[in-house]
């Protein structure tokens, strides 16, 4: 594990007893833990992209202001649901967004996950869909959004504009930030789905829930789908090594206050989503030499070189840097993490 960072999903809404989480707060306290796990040196801060949802749904003005106010902290999604986007607009918004932050962002798309509502994307104006799930939409608009990341021309210079200065040919979108293709990842379910990612050169983001039932425990599952993606990036002649994640719940008991929200927390299981036979990542809760242990069994942890910490988030932001400080101090450096301040 060369890198970890926090996946959160920025739940907003009643908390109970009376108390209520804005969508205000969890847009500031976003921020705010982003800040301090850059100066822990922790590597990444990501965030769930969801539509009609208490939730986050448009990410990169966050994302701008986390930029403003970190250093060295990689800061992205996982995943933006393409079927919403229109993707030139999401390259010119990425490419700003990557240059305020000196090259920090790192974008997860995909397909995106069950939604609360039936077909939303069409409400946002994408139609016409022949799937069911709206997965030749999403692949269409990344194809797009892709090609425009890497400077293609997509319009035709109008060369009696007075703007134009009399040019011809084809005109990309701007910004243009050269480096931002190398740090775009596809969010993969599925084998065929990782195989694809690496056939097109992109990293894999391996979700948090595969919609394949194998027989096998969800780690070994998943390692083998890295394996496959890895295989496919190097078939395709792609130069260099791809990144790739894994994200899980995890949480280090080193209080009493961790033992009674988590203390129980340690599951694994198969279920149905989208109507396909899926199997769920497990939770991981016990003091660090435990925990290590337990990682490190871990077969697609050992495989990925990131982790990814799913957060509750509307715990605030005090308790979640103290989930993280736990991560970074007692459990990480035995699995080979090191930090960006070391």
């Amino acid at each position: 594990m060369q890198r970890f960072g926090t996946l959160s999903f920025g739940h907003y809404g009643p908390l109970g007893g009376g108390r209520e989480l804005t969508a205000r707060d969890s847009l500031h306290q976003a921020i705010d833990l982003a800040q301090g796990m850059d100066d822990l040196g922790v590597n990444g801060v990501y965030f769930r992209v969801h539509h009609f949802a208490r939730q986050q749904s448009s990410p990169m003005t966050l994302l701008a202001a986390i930029a403003a106010r970190t250093e060295r902290i990689e800061m992205g999604t996982g995943v933006i649901d393409m079927r919403y986007e229109n993707p030139l607009y999401l390259a010119e918004e990425a490419a700003s967004v990557d240059l305020l932050s000196d090259g920090r962002l790192a974008l997860g798309v995909s397909r995106g996950s069950p939604e609360t509502v039936i077909r939303g994307y069409e409400a946002f104006g994408y139609t016409g869909s022949q799937d069911p799930r709206g997965a030749d939409i999403a692949r269409e608009h990344f194809a797009t959004f892709l090609e425009a990341i890497e400077g293609a021309g997509l319009a035709e210079r109008d060369s009696t504009s007075p703007f134009g200065a009399g040019a011809r040919g084809m005109q990309r979108i701007e910004p243009h930030s050269p480096g931002l293709r190398s740090r775009i990842w596809w969010g993969a379910g599925n084998r065929d789905s990782a195989e694809w990612a690496g056939r097109i050169g992109v990293n894999l983001m391996s979700s948090t829930l595969l919609t394949e039932d194998r027989g096998i425990p969800f780690d070994e599952l998943q390692a083998q789908q890295i394996d496959a993606f890895r295989a496919a990036w190097k078939d395709a002649g792609h130069p260099g090594e791809p990144r790739t994640s894994v994200s899980r719940s995890i949480f280090p008991i080193t209080t009493a206050q961790d033992a009674m929200y988590f203390g129980r927390a340690d599951s694994e299981g198969v279920g149905y989503i989208d109507g396909m036979r899926s199997t769920f990542g497990k939770t991981y809760a016990a003091e660090p030499d435990a925990l290590v242990e337990q990682l490190l069994d871990d077969a697609a942890i050992r495989s990925a070189d990131t982790l990814m910490l799913t957060i509750p988030s509307q715990l605030g932001v005090e308790y979640n840097l103290h989930i993280v400080e736990s991560f970074a101090a007692h459990v990480a450096p035995a699995l080979g993490w090191q930090s960006t301040r070391a």
